[in-house]
């Protein structure tokens, strides 16, 4: 199936508008695709098997042979090739120093019911996350400890925003993605307790024991809660284990990426181990 090839050299473009627009959720939800930027970041999505339907490339760009794999894969898959002006490209990234290629995704289906609990020890969750940038350091974290993915509760940041996406450094598409209620993420979480597990971890103050030493077990899914207000009582109170970090210093909490990645390794290496 051959791609479709052509040349945007007009900033009125209907395309390139678009493209543009796909920076604002609303738009992402109504087309169902999303913008990801980088020849790195694609091409980490190629190899996971995830080819972008649309290409779009600076028309004055350095050759290199990730690239010329990259447009082959979109060539194969009969998608869109599109060369354009750097100018143009920074317009569409928002970036005033875009890299030389972004692709559009669709986006994936974030139902639980697409999570498989047996394929990973770890799991990520987040409750009310709404900085995009942590959300992204979440996945990438999640990568990172080998975890099954990222599940994301109540009103959280879009996870296929270009923030969260450029944030990941690719891991939006080596992570599983589920957005839930908590009512549902609850039901699903002890429904399938018997059979395949599911301990709920959070970070508290509340009946706490130290992080170091707990007793952990998989499938483990480490929770954190919103930037500014934490996890609900509601939600604490409905962990298997609550765990304390020491802060030794004036400051009386961590960011919450942070301390999803300290978490995160700590069951990482009690697993392990």
């Amino acid at each position: 199936m051959a791609a479709h090839r052509r040349i945007i050299t007009g900033f009125s473009n209907p395309s390139v508008k678009a493209l543009r627009a796909l920076r604002e959720k609303k738009h992402r939800k109504r087309e169902g695709k999303f913008l990801a930027e980088g020849l790195r970041l694609l091409t980490d999505a190629r190899e996971c098997g995830h080819v972008p339907e649309t290409l779009v490339l600076a028309d004055r760009r350095d050759p290199h042979p990730l690239l010329t794999a990259l447009e082959a894969s979109v060539e194969a898959s009969g998608g869109e090739v599109i060369e354009t002006s750097p100018e143009i490209l920074s317009k569409i990234t928002g970036k005033d120093n875009p890299q030389a290629v972004a692709g559009v995704f669709a986006e994936f289906d974030t139902s639980l019911g697409n999570l498989d609990r047996s394929s990973a020890d770890i799991w990520l969750v987040a409750q009310a996350l709404r900085d995009p940038g942590n959300l992204g350091t979440m996945l990438r974290t999640g990568d990172a400890i080998g975890a099954g993915g990222l599940i994301l509760i109540d009103d959280c940041a879009d996870p296929f925003s270009v923030e969260a996406v450029r944030a990941s450094m690719g891991a939006v598409f080596t992570q599983g993605i589920a957005q839930a209620e908590w009512s549902e993420f609850e039901a699903w979480l002890r429904a399938g307790a018997e059979e395949n597990g599911g301990q709920l971890i959070a970070a508290s103050l509340r009946d706490a024991q130290p992080y170091r030493g707990a007793p952990y077990t998989a499938p483990c899914f480490v929770m954190v809660g919103n930037e500014s207000r934490g996890l609900p009582e509601e939600y604490e109170m409905a962990c298997d284990l609550r765990v304390t970090m020491p802060m030794k210093g004036r400051a009386d909490s961590l960011n919450a990426a942070v301390a999803a990645a300290v978490l995160g390794y700590e069951v990482l290496a009690a697993l392990d181990g």
